[in-house]
């Protein structure tokens, strides 16, 4: 039995944005007179797209994947299959019998049906691993690869991806939060004392210089890599992540402009401070590859810390506004929130598992 598989953890994730994408905008509950179950009888809906049909059953394929996949590792060997693929079925009726109480959400018999058929695949794929032995393979591939406390490390890896995909000032820039916390603070403080007394900026920050600009670059790359390394056991796995790791950083940043602002633009995030900061985190790439996992635990939380501070310091994207209205307006309204909220708290997750990390590999020394 295998209780501390990252598959949990990245089910409760991944449940968490089901909720969030089937709720969104979380405006407008009020009961309309009908009731929640009444869907399930509706005729076929006389409007609907591809893209509706395909999101609701890819949607939660991964689910079904992932649920099957921690109780098949947690122990669950026979009625592993069943119970993913109703836990994601009860999921999904519960989802859409709330929808009843949001005017802009449209609960769907269809919808619930696609959801459990994905479910049933992705729970049906699980199933067949497992029965195939890559299950198996997999747990030694990741004894052979990875250290054994790596789950937390590898869950915030599989996530940094996700977190890239919403449009930030720098690129690959992470947790710039300064801005939206003063203006919270100034709206929830606003004809109060307190107001003076908050360390506010009175004047709209300068842009990073480029030279301060392709650092930052190089730190926020740097840090989710020294993540990497010190959840890798030899140096030659720490080769091949690295390599592995910039080519998802190079296809996240491009997916993330091509989402935003069309095909044409793929690689309008490239610019000279870009191409120098990949260069400088591909020359630290190979001289960082035998540090102790420690090490590259304080290289991190050192990296996340200056990054932090230098993107803090910068002002918000001047295409900001630009691709919020794109995100909002088009088919990532119920998606763009949520890789924005990844994109805010990854940073300070990263940094909570980094203090864990070093204060448990000194209390071994």
């Amino acid at each position: 039995m295998n209780t501390r598989s990252s598959a949990w953890p990245l089910t409760l994730l991944f449940v968490g944005f089901v909720v969030y994408a089937s709720f969104y905008p979380f405006t407008g509950w009020r009961f309309q007179g009908v009731s929640p179950w009444a869907f399930l009888l509706a005729p076929f809906p006389q409007y609907w797209t591809g893209f509706d049909l395909i999101s609701n059953l890819v949607g939660y394929a991964p689910l079904g994947f992932l649920l099957a996949l921690a109780l098949l590792r947690s122990g669950w060997r026979r009625g592993a299959w069943l119970l993913a693929v109703c836990l994601s079925s009860l999921l999904s009726l519960s989802v859409e019998a709330l929808q009843n109480y949001l005017p802009m959400r449209v609960p769907s018999n269809v919808d619930l049906a696609l959801n459990v058929a994905g479910a049933t695949v992705g729970a049906s794929t699980a199933w067949v691993l497992e029965r195939l032995g890559g299950l198996r393979r997999w747990g030694q591939f990741r004894a052979d690869w990875f250290d054994p406390d790596a789950r937390g490390g590898l869950v915030l890896l599989a996530l940094w991806p996700f977190a890239l995909l919403y449009p930030a000032s720098v690129p690959f820039g992470l947790g710039q939060v300064a801005e939206r916390l003063e203006a919270v603070l100034r709206h929830i403080l606003a004809e109060t004392p307190l107001l003076e007394w908050l360390p506010l900026r009175s004047q709209v920050p300068l842009p990073l210089s480029p030279l301060a600009e392709a650092f930052c670059v190089a730190l926020c790359l740097l840090a989710p890599l020294l993540m990497g390394y010190a959840d890798m056991r030899s140096m030659v796995r720490r080769l091949v992540f690295a390599a592995l790791f910039f080519f998802c950083a190079v296809a996240t940043a491009s997916l993330s402009s091509a989402l935003t602002y069309g095909p044409v633009h793929v690689w309008s995030w490239i610019s000279p401070q870009t191409m120098v900061g990949l260069a400088l985190t591909a020359l630290g790439a190979l001289v960082l590859l035998a540090l102790p996992r420690r090490v590259c635990m304080v290289g991190m939380l050192l990296s996340l810390a200056v990054s932090l501070s230098l993107l803090n310091r910068a002002p918000a994207s001047p295409y900001f506004a630009q691709s919020l209205e794109v995100w909002e307006q088009g088919r990532f309204i119920r998606f763009h929130g949520l890789s924005q909220w990844l994109g805010w708290l990854w940073p300070f997750a990263a940094m909570v598992l980094g203090v864990r990390a070093v204060v448990r590999q000194s209390s071994r020394l």
